[in-house]
């Protein structure tokens, strides 16, 4: 079977990316996409290999990394289009058409530069995949997926937990996975397909780990954005003027005041190999789920617990079909019980290294990409 699985990067990350490896933009596309998969950001990768690994043909796209896209289209043959020019003609044509009240204006054109459909566009048509799994389905538009369809056997889109736009045409869509219960009831109410698929944590990261020891007592490594993790932020603060040896990883650290615990405790920003080498060096990581309750579903629980690390995370109602709370992770309701639980857990060490050990194995039992990758498969054979 051929599966092509779609995401897009986070600029910060891609900006990261190419001013580490500063000939890279340069390079041909299987340069670029194996320094891409040796940074160990995301999970595109962790998905496309087991999938090899299960006899299929996979494929990773990041859709928005206009030198790789640029490389991929320009070593496959297919034409590319000036940006500037085509700016230009599409800004001229828009003119007229939004003139016109019976002509409808295909809204996805304007998003984004000429390459990022074109050589979406071209790699469908080349690959005509059996499967196609969005992951950025806020970052590919639905009338685009439309008109590309023919190319495409099961349209799969793959979303979180964060809000969706109710107008745009989901239906698209042959099926939705999602690791978020209420993703999956939101589109259950739409009549579209939808089906519960957990994140997991991949084991080859363990090797390429060094073996430095724990030398941080608290991580915290995510997101801090006012908007969307109010909640986060509020035990953060907390946490941080009662542990004075936190260290925080984020890349939002400019909003915070100078005089800001939070901002005091920052150590930077961690991207891939970087967040695993740190999780793995720490004693303590805390988790927060942000704003959005009510159910455990990110990508911590599984990355914090497989490179065998303690995680304390926030109490969710679903925790215990993932972990056992006390034996395999620490669990907190308030911010002032996770304070208690952290400093508790620093200061017994044999207690905190058994429940990180238990942790560790059950999520290299029960929670790998390999794992993920079978019951995604199963899931998918019942809609094609």
């Amino acid at each position: 079977m051929k599966i092509l699985v779609v995401d897009t990067d986070y600029p910060k990350f891609l900006n990261g990316l190419y001013n580490e490896h500063q000939r890279l933009k340069e390079m041909p596309y299987d340069t670029q996409i194996n320094v891409r998969a040796d940074s160990l950001f995301g999970i595109v990768n962790y998905y496309v290999d087991n999938l090899r690994k299960l006899g299929h043909d996979a494929w990773p796209v990041y859709a928005n990394n206009e030198y790789m896209q640029k490389a991929w289209v320009t070593e496959h043959g297919y034409r590319t289009y000036d940006d500037k020019i085509y700016s230009l003609i599409l800004k001229q044509v828009s003119k007229v058409v939004l003139k016109i009240p019976c002509i409808p204006v295909k809204p996805y054109i304007h998003a984004h530069p000429s390459w990022y459909y074109g050589s979406l566009k071209a790699q469908i048509e080349h690959y005509q995949p059996d499967i196609l799994l969005n992951q950025a389905i806020n970052g590919i538009s639905c009338q685009f997926l439309k008109e590309i369809k023919p190319n495409i056997g099961l349209l799969v889109g793959q979303h979180a937990a964060t809000k969706l736009d109710k107008s745009e045409n989901w239906d698209v869509y042959d099926l939705i996975v999602s690791s978020f219960p209420p993703t999956v009831k939101w589109f259950h109410e739409r009549r579209i397909p939808a089906e519960l698929h957990r994140l997991g944590f991949e084991p080859q990261v363990l090797s390429s780990l060094r073996g430095e020891g724990k030398i941080y007592d608290v991580s915290f490594i995510g997101s801090l954005m006012r908007d969307v993790h109010k909640d986060r932020i509020d035990l953060l603060d907390k946490v941080c003027r009662k542990v004075n040896s936190i260290k925080i990883w984020t890349a939002d650290s400019n909003q915070f005041p100078r005089n800001s615990p939070i901002r005091k405790a920052y150590a930077g920003e961690a991207w891939g190999h970087s967040m695993f080498q740190i999780l793995h060096n720490s004693k303590i990581t805390i988790n927060h789920h942000g704003s959005i309750p009510p159910y455990a579903n990110n990508m911590r629980l599984y990355e914090a617990t497989g490179v065998g690390t303690l995680l304390v995370t926030d109490w969710k109602k679903n925790i215990t079909d993932l972990f056992e709370p006390d034996k395999e992770v620490v669990v907190y309701r308030t911010p002032e019980e996770c304070v208690e639980l952290v400093q508790y857990y620093l200061n017994h060490d044999d207690e905190r290294e058994a429940i990180a050990k238990a942790g560790q194995k059950r999520t290299l039992r029960d929670h790998t990409y390999c794992q993920r990758m079978k019951e995604l498969l199963e899931i998918t054979k019942k809609y094609c």
